[in-house]
């Protein structure tokens, strides 16, 4: 008797493409045809759950292929899912402990460079209305903040290892001629 149609149905049934109960019903037949089997008591119910049972492994390969290459696409892509993406304690100290030194830097600005700073930087003032209040001329106003942003200019040269002349970062040569 000729269950193939019935076994495709049922495969199809079960959730199986077309193509793929076509390819487990093939692999069934192969084993069937290369391995010796016993005396079968009810063939029908033996074909049945050899289907299944091939159908099921089918499903199981195709789950961990899925799961493999999403695994090597997540490991190759750049963007591992469990990396902690925040800055590391040691990342967080040093972050610190610079805020701090800029911090002294900027208390240790003359009151009025420091609130003209502080007023621009901070607050978002506009340096016309600074200039106004503290009846000061714009120009003066720059100036004030020339000078903060040297002297921030300058730490920041010497936390991240520069020489901390602030002629540098103005573009003026050095007695060595750079």
């Amino acid at each position: 008797m000729d269950l193939r149609p019935a076994l495709q149905r049922y495969l199809l049934v079960r959730g199986a493409t077309a193509d793929e109960a076509e390819d487990i019903l093939q692999d069934v037949s192969l084993k069937l045809s290369s391995e010796a089997t016993g005396p079968v008591e009810q063939p029908r119910a033996y074909l049945y759950r050899m289907a299944n049972n091939h159908f099921l492994l089918h499903r199981r390969t195709i789950g961990r292929r899925v799961q493999r290459e999403e695994d090597w696409a997540g490991a190759h892509s750049g963007d591992p899912p469990d990396v902690d993406e925040g800055p590391s304690a040691e990342a967080r100290l040093i972050a610190r402990e610079q805020l701090a030194i800029l911090q002294r830097v900027l208390d240790a600005l003359p009151e009025r460079t420091r609130t003209i700073f502080r007023r621009f930087r901070l607050d978002g003032q506009p340096q016309r209305q600074i200039a106004a209040d503290l009846g000061i001329s714009v120009s003066a106003v720059e100036k004030h903040l020339t000078r903060a942003y040297e002297k921030i200019s300058t730490a920041r040269l010497r936390l991240d290892g520069g020489n901390g002349d602030p002629r540098y970062l103005r573009g003026e040569r050095g007695h060595d001629g750079f």
